[in-house]
């Protein structure tokens, strides 16, 4: 079958009772080899440790580290319990539906199941690219379907009364990026001043706020189970990072109210670092602690709660107030182009497509304005 990695000579040997079956075994591989398509030889592995490899030496290096800490939480908790005591050649397509129906039996959401089936068969594509499967036997499943949730935003009402609740409050002017501009929340809590030209009256979106898990940095086993407590934790914290798509990098023009909001904080800002002195670490953030430091995605989310009760606004997930923005740009008659561009949607479908109880109101718009142009 050609050589190893060592250079030696790669045998592969095949048994059968039948002098026919040998003969079409010998075939096959001989077909492979030709083709390039040469399956791995040696010692067998299990899903569980291909699994295992391509996560550790493949994957790392192409997701992003949220990404990655994702995949590898669900490869370990769910397809390495359920799957990975198969051999990883003799995989079959019923193995995953048992897996999949497992999974939705105990409750998952079809989002996490479908999650799992897109993990898997991206691993199962790679061992077929280096001829460890002749097969990616996820791809003869149908994929788990995962419907959309409706959203749900705020009425404009609610949102003027956030933003008068709001007003007062220490980085009040968060809100206001929230619920008129549409940012994520780790492009708002990693907005810095630098992006920020008051003058110019535009925003611009380059980084986001996220919180990585802590690696152990010690040479030698220190004992501790958990990374966080290990003494040479590293590669952990609260990080910036670029957005995951270009369309996520944007420029957005700032209204008129938003940019004196965010003039006032930027005063009210400098005061609290004079006043906080040494204490002070200066990151550049627009919105942070009382020290300087950036603000945790859990302090923020608990910080929208509260202004959510003190405003006596309905309960709403924090995401609710990007649906908000991208909901009343479309009701205001903003084009669905624009609207995409300032939410950092890389296709308009996605943005027509999530936003879709709008467009009843904007066809009945375009019906009206057509008509009161050819009638009248």
């Amino acid at each position: 079958m050609g050589l190893k990695e060592g250079g030696k000579r790669d045998r592969r040997h095949v048994a059968s009772l039948r002098r026919a079956a040998v003969v079409r075994m010998v075939r096959e591989l001989e077909e492979q080899r030709d083709a390039g398509i040469r399956l791995a030889g040696g010692r067998t592995m299990t899903v569980e440790q291909w699994l295992e490899h391509w996560l550790t030496a493949i994957a790392v290096r192409r997701l992003r580290p949220k990404t990655y800490e994702n995949y590898s939480c669900n490869v370990r908790r769910h397809l390495v319990r359920l799957l990975g005591h198969h051999r990883l050649d003799r995989l079959q397509p019923e193995h995953v539906e048992a897996a999949w129906g497992q999974l939705s039996a105990e409750g998952l959401s079809p989002a996490t199941v479908l999650l799992n089936h897109r993990i898997l068969s991206r691993a199962l594509t790679v061992a077929l690219q280096r001829g460890r499967v002749a097969r990616n036997v996820a791809t003869l499943v149908d994929a788990p379907s995962a419907a959309r949730g409706e959203v749900q935003p705020l009425t404009a009402a609610e949102a003027r009364r956030l933003l008068q609740s709001a007003k007062d409050l220490p980085n009040g002017a968060r809100w206001s990026v929230a619920l008129a501009l549409g940012l994520r929340q780790g492009e708002a809590l990693g907005l810095l001043w630098d992006a920020v030209d008051l003058d110019a009256g535009t925003l611009t979106v380059r980084r986001a706020l996220q919180r990585r898990a802590w690696q152990h940095g010690c040479a030698q086993p220190c004992g501790r189970k958990r990374a966080v407590e290990c003494p040479q934790r590293r590669g952990g914290g609260l990080v910036l990072v670029e957005p995951k798509s270009r369309a996520g990098r944007r420029t957005i023009k700032l209204p008129d109210a938003l940019r004196d909001a965010l003039r006032s904080h930027r005063a009210w800002q400098a005061e609290r670092r004079l006043s906080a002195g040494n204490v002070w670490e200066e990151g550049g953030y627009v919105f942070c602690q009382p020290n300087g430091r950036p603000i945790d995605a859990r302090r923020d989310w608990l910080d929208w709660k509260a202004l959510l009760k003190a405003a006596g606004v309905r309960d709403a997930r924090l995401h609710d107030a990007r649906h908000t923005a991208a909901t009343l740009l479309l009701q205001q008659g903003v084009a669905a182009r624009v609207a995409m561009e300032m939410l950092g949607h890389s296709q308009i479908s996605l943005t027509l497509g999530t936003y879709s109880h709008v467009v009843p109101e904007l066809a009945q718009d375009a019906a009206d304005r057509i008509g009161a142009a050819l009638w009248g």
